[in-house]
C-alpha cells in the first residue's frame, strides 16, 4: 500500500488535457518538466491500482469457487492482471515499478525510469499474452484428465460429493444456484469496467508516449499578400494606408521612422508620402477624389436593354455680355435678363423647354471671369454646347476658356454668332478667328456647325433649334429610368423658409418623394420635389432639372447625387463622407512650426484682411471666395474665413467681431438682431448685388492696408564757390544754385568726386544776411550744415525731399 500513500500525498494535481494543451518547445522550463514527470507518474500508480484491485478480486473469486486444481498453479498467476487482460505475477510488477519511481530523485532519473517502467510494460504484455494462451491450454487438458479420470476409476464419496458439487451445479440446491449466478454476474461487472478503465490508461498513457516523443515544428509567420495598386484621397492615416496595404500598422510606421518621419496610427499623411511608402512595397497609388473612395452600391442593376430615349442637355457658354441669357429668353420666350443685377448672369440656371413636341434642358452659365468653376460645372453635365459670340466684340478671355472646358467634357459645339443685326457685326471675322481654334465652319470644310442670329430680334432662332435637335438625334441619348436616381447638384442654397434647397439635374433613373438620398457630404429624404417653373411634382426621369428639399445640409455645387435603399444607409454613407473631408480639411491647416514661426517674423510687414461672405447660392459664394482670395499678393493676404448661404446672422457678426473681419453679402441682407449686434459690435458689413463691384471695393481696401511707397524726388542743385570758417559756428559755403529750387526744409546731399560725403539738413540758409527759406536757381547764397564742417570749394550739392506714394495693386 505504500504505492496508494505516495499517490495519496500528490497534492498538485495537473490535468492531463492541460498537460497535452502546452506547446512543445525544444528547451522547455523546469515547471513544465515537474508537471509532465507528475503526470506520468501518476498515469502508471493509477494503471497498477487497477491491476491490484482486479488481482483482489480474482483472489476472492477463485477462494470462493473453492476450486482446488487451480489453487496451486495458477493462483500466483492470477494474481495480477496486465492492462489487456492477461496475468502476471504481482510481486515483481509492484516491485519493480515502486523501485523505479523510488530511485528517481531528480528530474533526469525520473524521466528515464517512467522510459523504462514502459518498455517493461510492453514486454509484460507480451509475455503475459503468451503466458494466457498456454494456461488456456493447460486447463482445457486439465479438465479433459479429470474427466477421464472420473470415468476411469472409481472414487470416494467426498471427492464424488466436490466433484458433483463443481461439475454438476444443478444438482446443486436452488438458492447456492442463485448465490453463485449473482457472484458471477458481479465478478463480470468488475471484470468489465476494469478492462474499460485499463483501456483508458493505455490510450492517456499512448498520448503520453507520443508527447514525450514528439516535438513540434514552430509554425511559419504567413506572408501578406500585398496588393498591385492601392487608391487612396489626397490625405490619408497611418492605419487606414496599413489596411488598404494589407500590412501592419506598426510595419508603416516603422517604414516612416526608417524615412526620418516620426508618425502615429492615427496620424495624417499627405498623398506624397503615402506614395513613397507604398514604393518601398512595390505598390502603384492612385489619387481618387472623396466620392470615388465611399462608392455607394446599388441592388438593381443597370442594364443596356432597359434603357430608352431621353431629352437632350444643351448648355449655354460664352464671353460676359455677349447675349446668352437673351438667347435663352428668345428660345423660352421669356424674360430672364431683366431679373439679373446688372443685366449680367451671376447663377446658374436651368429649363427645360418643349420644342417640336420634344422636350430640351438648358443650362445658362455666368460668363464673368469669377464664374470659371460654375462653366467647368455646366460643360460637366451637358452634351451640347453652344458657344455664343458677339459679332460685334469677337473671341475673348472667356470664350477661350468655354472651349477649352468643352473640350475637357469630350462634348460636341455649335457657334451661335449673336447680334448680327447691329452695324458693326463681323461674322466673318468671328469664323476666322474660331478657325483658329481647331472649330472650322462646315461651309469652309470643316465639321462645326455654325448659326448666325439676333436674340433681340429673335431672327434665325427656329435654325438653331434645328441644329440642336439634329446633333442630338445624332448622339443618340439614351438613359435607363428603372434604377435609382443618379445626377448632379447644379446649385444649393439656404431658404429661410424650406431650408436646405438644392437644384438637380437628374441624368440616370428615376427620383419620387420619399425616396433617402446622398448629396455630396450630406443626405436626407426628399420631402417635396419643383420643376423649372416651380410647380410641385410627383417624380423626376432623366435630363429634367428639378428643385428638392429635404436636405440636412447645404451641399457644394457640382456634388454627385444619388438616390438609395434607405435612410440608414445614406446617413452611413454621408458620415464617412464628412469624416473623410474632416480630414483632407485638417491637413490644408497650417501649422505653426518654428521654421514658419520665424517666416511670419521675418515678414512681420504683411497685412491681412479677413472677409466672411454670405451668399444666397453657393456657387456665387464659391466664385466670390476664388475671386478675393486671388486679390492677395505678397504684402497683403485675403483670408475668407467663412462662405455660406443664407441671410447674415448673429453667429456671422460675432465671428466677425472677435476675428476683426468684415461681412460681405451677395444679393443677401441680415435680419434684425444681426444688424442690432453689428452695430453694437462696430462690425462693418457691405452689400452687393454685382460680383465685379465686390472685387473693386475689395481691392481698394487692400491698397489702403498697404503701406505708402516712399519716392525720392530731387528739386535743387548747387556748388560750393567757396568756404568760411568761424569759431564757436563752423563752416560756412558760399554756394550758387544751378538748377532747381534750394529748400531748407529738404534733404541735402554733399558730393565730392563722385562721394558722398554727407546726407542730411540744413542748419541754416542765407542770402546776404537775412534767412531765407528757398533760392531759386542763378542766385548765390550761404549755408550751414548740422553737424558737418568739412566742406571744400569745388563741392556739389543737391537737394531733395521723400514723398510718399500710395501703392496699387496690380
Amino acid at each position: 500500500m505504500s504505492i496508494e500513500n505516495d499517490f495519496d500525498k500528490q497534492k498538485k494535481n495537473v490535468p492531463l488535457k492541460d498537460l497535452l494543451k502546452k506547446k512543445n518547445t525544444n528547451q522547455p522550463s523546469e515547471e513544465e518538466n515537474q508537471s509532465l514527470v507528475s503526470n506520468r507518474k501518476k498515469i502508471v500508480i493509477k494503471k497498477l491500482k487497477v491491476v491490484l484491485k482486479k488481482s483482489d478480486s480474482s483472489e476472492n473469486s477463485t477462494r470462493d469457487s473453492g476450486e482446488a486444481g487451480g489453487s496451486s498453479g495458477s493462483g500466483s498467476v492470477k494474481l495480477v492482471s496486465s492492462f489487456d487482460s492477461g496475468q502476471s505475477k504481482r510481486g515483481p510488477v509492484k516491485n519493480e515499478v515502486s523501485l523505479g519511481i523510488k530511485k528517481s530523485t531528480d528530474e533526469a532519473k525520473i524521466q528515464e525510469s517512467i522510459q523504462k517502467s514502459i518498455a517493461a510494460h510492453k514486454e509484460r504484455r507480451e509475455a503475459e499474452t503468451r503466458q494466457a494462451e498456454l494456461d488456456k491450454l493447460k486447463a482445457v487438458e486439465r479438465e479433459n484428465s479429470a474427466r477421464n479420470a472420473e470415468k476411469s476409476a472409481p472414487t470416494s464419496p467426498v471427492l464424488k460429493e466436490k466433484s458433483e458439487t463443481v461439475v454438476k451445479p444443478a444438482e446443486s440446491t436452488g438458492s447456492d444456484f442463485k448465490k453463485k449466478k449473482n457472484k458471477d454476474r458481479r465478478d463480470q461487472k468488475k471484470e468489465n469496467w476494469g478492462s474499460k478503465k485499463e483501456k483508458e490508461g493505455e490510450e492517456k498513457l499512448d498520448k503520453v508516449i507520443v508527447f514525450q516523443g514528439k516535438h513540434r515544428e514552430p509554425q511559419q509567420p504567413k506572408v501578406p499578400i500585398l496588393p498591385k495598386q492601392i487608391e487612396i484621397l489626397e490625405t490619408i492615416t497611418v492605419g487606414d494606408l496599413a489596411k488598404k496595404m494589407n500590412l501592419k500598422a506598426s510595419d508603416i510606421i516603422g517604414k516612416l521612422m526608417k524615412l526620418g518621419m516620426m508618425t502615429t496610427i492615427n496620424q495624417v499623411l499627405d498623398s506624397d508620402t503615402a506614395t513613397l511608402v507604398a514604393t518601398e512595397y512595390g505598390m502603384d497609388v492612385r489619387i481618387v477624389s472623396l466620392y470615388e473612395e465611399t462608392i455607394i452600391e446599388h441592388t438593381r442593376i443597370d442594364r443596356p436593354e432597359d434603357h430608352s430615349e431621353r431629352p437632350p442637355v444643351i448648355t449655354i457658354m460664352g464671353h460676359v455680355d455677349h447675349g446668352k441669357t437673351k438667347l435663352l429668353d428668345a428660345i423660352r420666350e421669356s424674360n430672364v435678363v431683366q431679373g439679373e443685377a446688372g443685366g449680367i448672369t451671376q447663377h446658374i440656371g436651368a429649363y427645360q423647354v418643349k420644342i417640336q413636341g420634344k422636350r430640351v434642358t438648358f443650362l445658362d452659365t455666368p460668363g464673368h471671369e469669377a464664374f470659371t468653376l460654375m462653366r467647368s460645372r455646366g460643360a460637366q453635365v451637358t452634351d451640347i454646347v453652344v458657344l455664343v459670340v458677339a459679332a460685334d466684340d469677337g473671341v475673348m478671355p472667356q470664350t477661350m476658356e468655354a472651349i477649352n472646358h468643352a473640350r475637357d467634357a469630350k462634348v460636341p459645339i455649335i457657334v451661335a454668332i449673336n447680334k448680327i443685326d447691329l452695324e458693326t457685326a463681323n461674322p466673318e471675322r468671328i469664323k476666322k478667328e474660331l478657325s483658329a481654334y481647331d472649330l472650322t465652319p462646315e461651309d469652309w470644310g470643316g465639321q462645326t456647325i455654325y448659326v448666325e442670329l439676333s436674340a433681340k430680334n429673335k431672327t434665325n432662332i427656329d435654325t438653331l433649334i434645328e441644329m440642336i435637335l439634329l446633333q442630338a438625334e445624332v448622339l443618340e441619348l439614351r438613359a435607363n429610368s428603372s434604377i435609382h436616381a443618379k445626377g448632379t447638384i447644379i446649385e444649393a442654397k439656404l431658404d429661410q423658409g424650406r431650408g436646405p434647397v438644392a437644384t438637380v439635374l437628374i441624368q440616370h433613373g428615376t427620383l419620387r418623394i420619399g425616396d433617402p438620398f446622398v448629396a455630396g457630404v450630406y443626405f436626407g429624404k426628399v420631402r417635396a420635389i419643383f420643376n423649372d417653373i416651380g410647380d410641385k411634382i410627383e417624380i423626376a426621369g432623366p435630363a429634367d432639372p428639378v428643385e428638392i428639399i429635404g436636405l440636412n445640409g447645404v451641399p457644394d455645387a457640382g456634388d454627385p447625387f444619388e438616390s438609395v435603399e434607405n435612410e440608414r444607409y445614406a446617413k452611413q454613407i454621408a458620415q464617412k463622407r464628412q469624416e473623410l473631408k474632416r480630414h483632407e480639411e485638417s491637413k490644408r491647416v497650417q501649422k505653426i512650426t518654428l521654421e514658419h514661426l520665424n517666416q511670419m517674423i521675418a515678414k512681420g510687414d504683411v497685412k491681412e484682411l479677413k472677409i466672411i461672405i454670405k451668399a444666397d447660392v453657393r456657387g456665387s459664394a464659391e466664385a466670390l471666395r476664388d475671386s478675393l482670395q486671388n486679390l492677395s499678393n505678397d504684402q497683403v493676404t485675403v483670408q475668407v474665413i467663412h462662405a455660406g448661404t443664407g441671410a447674415i446672422n448673429e453667429s456671422d457678426v460675432l465671428l466677425a467681431a472677435t476675428s476683426n473681419a468684415i461681412i460681405i453679402g451677395f444679393h443677401v441682407r441680415p435680419n434684425s438682431k444681426a444688424a442690432d449686434l453689428a452695430s453694437k459690435e462696430n462690425v462693418d458689413m457691405k452689400f452687393y448685388n454685382i460680383i465685379y463691384n465686390v472685387v473693386d471695393d475689395i481691392r481698394g481696401a487692400m491698397e489702403g492696408l498697404l503701406d505708402p511707397e516712399l519716392q525720392e524726388q530731387a528739386n535743387g542743385k548747387g556748388e560750393v564757390r567757396e568756404t568760411f570758417k568761424i569759431s564757436r559756428v563752423g563752416t560756412i559755403a558760399g554756394a550758387y544754385v544751378l538748377s532747381g529750387k534750394i529748400v531748407r526744409s529738404h534733404k541735402v546731399r554733399l558730393i565730392r568726386e563722385g562721394e558722398i560725403l554727407f546726407d542730411g539738413e540744413f542748419k541754416s540758409l542765407k542770402r546776404f544776411k537775412e534767412d531765407v527759406n528757398e533760392v531759386n536757381a542763378g542766385f548765390e547764397f550761404g549755408f550751414l550744415l548740422t553737424g558737418f564742417n568739412d566742406i571744400q570749394a569745388g563741392d556739389s550739392f543737391e537737394t531733395y525731399e521723400i514723398k510718399e506714394v500710395k501703392q496699387v495693386l496690380n
